[in-house]
């Protein structure tokens, strides 16, 4: 069975987005074009890492071309457009800057049992290859998705000021005061 994909160039709207109380949140990152959305959904340390690798590769690409330059886009605060259907969970993430269009290329894949030992997407052409999801975003796209992405991870539950553990509303027992309650 040959692999879905779910190509979105250009994206009007990419971003990422959780459902649920802070502790229990399931993470989402969503493409829209026109009436056509798709939804993934991922781990809140890949939401972070892919939000944070996408704001290296800007300051990179700012640093070798000082004079290239994109708009500010306006904040997207809005949630996730509903009802959400998860396609897949994301497992391999690929990041690249296509130089010729200028834009940042994003490759989300499907998690599969063999995601453990392998570490690079696999070629759309084999017949096996897990489902994916490819977004090109602009430079101006890619800085709003890296602002609202670092907005959304950290919005959850507070740290503890003693030991760094995020805290639920009942609180937490805290190693560092041997056990009682913060």
């Amino acid at each position: 069975m040959s692999p879905i994909v779910y190509e979105f160039n250009p994206v009007e709207r990419f971003v990422c987005g959780t459902v649920g109380e802070p502790g229990e949140r399931s993470f989402f990152i969503q493409a829209r074009t026109g009436s056509r959305i798709t939804s993934v959904a991922l781990e809140k340390i890949q939401a972070a890492a892919l939000g944070d690798r996408v704001g290296a590769i800007l300051k990179e690409i700012k640093r070798a071309n000082p004079l290239i330059a994109y708009p500010k886009l306006i904040a997207d605060t809005e949630p996730l457009e509903q009802p959400i259907f998860e396609e897949f969970r994301v497992g391999v993430i690929g990041l690249s800057f296509v130089t010729d269009t200028e834009m940042v290329l994003v490759e989300l894949q499907c998690a599969t049992p063999a995601d453990s030992e392998e570490e690079e997407l696999a070629d759309d052409d084999e017949e096996e290859a897990p489902d994916l999801l490819r977004v090109s975003l602009t430079l101006a796209q890619a800085d709003a998705f890296a602002k609202r992405t670092a907005a959304v991870v950290g919005a959850g539950r507070l740290p503890c000021p003693f030991c760094g553990i995020p805290i639920d509303n009942s609180g937490h027992l805290c190693p560092r005061a041997n056990g009682y309650r913060r």
